[in-house]
Formats: structure tokens, sequence, C-alpha cells
């Protein structure tokens, strides 16, 4: 297993090109599931195990990974199926989203498969575990289910996207109020978290849920004769959709000369100096982690700031 992720190297190297890599596994029972390898730091069989008291639900313990120490959430129960039982020869995969680490127990890891983001499409509607998926995909002939892990977490340690006082106390945010903004995301979660932050600074939202959906969306208005720098003070996307990514979506709005000069923002949740190369590789203006409203509110001042008059 300690070879499975040896592909992550060449991770950069798939950015722009609306193409991902999943790490595929099984829960409890034959159903195949998948998140990004972005995600994914490694993959090992169960350390100790460490009960731990008044712990959530889906929370089988804790384990030290070289002086860390981890959750170990069952990812099988947290989606509805029916638990994992941990024992000695159980898996986990370690994975950080929104500058946290934890790590999934599952079921068995099965391998990784690099697709193309077209063929990654939204889930079906429909009760159950609909509900916990950001897409689905087919991988010979078999139906392969990506878990909405911001969800998952977001029901086991729930995140505020109630912005400080002092930050809504700025002068400069009165220019934002009645402002337009584009929310670009494939997890109802993190929409949910950027609304109600934009919601404090009275900013209108529109919505889409990958980047397809978005880029057909800014077309529609330019085609139109809206003056999209006007319209939309910035456009937010996650890194990570269906059908086309965040960092395809930033070179088509480069590419088109009515929407190149608009404000984009990589709202991930990946952290760390990866993504900072991949901003200035895909041209994005910024790059924020899940989920944070006060910075969320510096990054709408910045782009204020812009508009303000320079001093000679």
């Amino acid at each position: 297993m300690a070879g499975i992720l040896d592909s992550v190297n060449q991770r950069t190297q798939l950015v722009g090109e609306n193409r991902l890599e999943i790490l595929m596994f099984r829960l409890a029972g034959r159903q195949l599931f998948a998140i990004n390898v972005f995600k994914v730091q490694e993959v090992l069989q169960l350390p100790k195990l460490t009960l731990m008291p008044q712990r959530h639900p889906y929370v089988c313990g804790v384990v030290n990974l070289r002086g860390q120490t981890l959750p170990v959430i069952d990812l099988s129960q947290a989606i509805g199926m029916r638990p994992i039982v941990p024992g000695e020869n159980s898996t986990i995969i370690v994975t950080e989203y929104n500058r946290s680490v934890q790590a999934f127990l599952v079921g068995g890891v099965d391998r990784i498969l690099n697709l193309n983001w077209e063929s990654i499409l939204p889930p079906p509607g429909g009760a159950g575990r609909q509900h916990y998926l950001t897409a689905i995909t087919k991988v010979d002939d078999q139906i392969v289910e990506v878990i909405d892990v911001e969800k998952v977490l977001s029901e086991i340690s729930p995140m505020s996207s109630k912005v400080s006082a002092e930050k809504l106390s700025d002068p400069l945010l009165e220019k934002a109020k009645g402002r337009e903004v584009l929310l670009v995301d494939d997890s109802n979660v993190a929409l949910t978290q950027l609304k109600e932050t934009m919601a404090q600074l009275q900013i209108r939202t529109h919505v889409a849920s990958d980047g397809l959906k978005a880029l057909k969306m800014l077309q529609l208005w330019a085609d139109s004769g809206v003056d999209m720098q006007e319209k939309l003070l910035m456009v937010i996307t996650d890194a990570e959709m269906p059908e086309m990514d965040g960092y395809r979506l930033t070179t088509e709005i480069r590419s088109d000369p009515r929407l190149k000069d608009l404000y984009v923002v990589l709202h991930t949740s990946l952290s760390g100096s990866f993504n900072e190369a991949m901003v200035k590789k895909v041209g994005c203006d910024n790059f924020l982690s899940k989920f944070q409203p006060d910075k969320l509110v510096d990054m709408v001042r910045q782009r204020l700031m812009l508009d303000e008059p320079q001093e000679s």
C-alpha cells in the first residue's frame, strides 16, 4: 500500500488539463467509492486505536501518527451505511480538508485512476446516500460514487459562517452592498457557507454547481451585452468539480476577451504551496482555503481596493 500514492507527485501536471486522479475504495459492501487523490496524504493499515469518551458517533477513536493525533472516522456509517468494525487488518485513508487532517476507516482500497473531469457527472437526484455524493463516474462498467467529504466533516464538526463584528465594521465594505458574485462549487455545504457569509455583506449571489455551468452562465451574460466587470465583483470557484474543474474554468475565463478581466478566487479545501503555484499557473487572482469567513471578507476588501482611486 505504501506505493499506491506514488503518482501524487505528478499531480501538478494535471492542473489546467481538466483531469484528476481518484482513489477508489470500498466501505461496508461491494460498491466502489472515491475521493480526489489531491486530498490524500497516505493510505496505511490502522495503527493502535484509542477510544475517547463523548466522541461523535461516527468517530471510532483516535490514532497517533508520527506525533500527530488524528480522529478516525467511519466513513461507511457517516454516509448512512452499516458501520465498519475496526480491526488490526483495517485500512485508513489519511486526508487533509479545510486545514485539518483526519483518517477515514474504509473496507479496503482498490486503486488510483486518472480521469477526465468530463467523465465525472453530477449525482442523480434522490434520497439516501445521494446527499453525500458530489459526483459519479463509471469504471469498467461499474458506477463509482465520489463522496462529499466536506458534508461528512461539517456534520461531525460544524463550521461557522459568521463574520466577526470587527470585520463587518470596515467602512470600505459599504461599497460591497448590492454587488454581485458568482459562486461555483459542487458541494452544497460549501455553497451554503459562502452564501451565508456574502449575505452578511449584503452581496447578491449567483451559484453554479460546476465549472461548465458557470462558464455557460458567464457567456450568456456576455452574449446579452452585459459589462461583466460592472456586473460581477468576483468569481469564487472550487478547484475540483464534475465536468469542468476550477482551473479549467479560470483558463476559459482568461481566454475570453469579454471575461478575461474578472477577478477570480480559487476557494478550495486544499491548502499550502501547491495551490499558490497552481493559482499562478492558471491565472487566478487569489486563493483561499475553506472555510474562513473573516479571510473571505478580507478578500472582498482586497477586491474593492482595486476600484479605489490611487494616490499619485
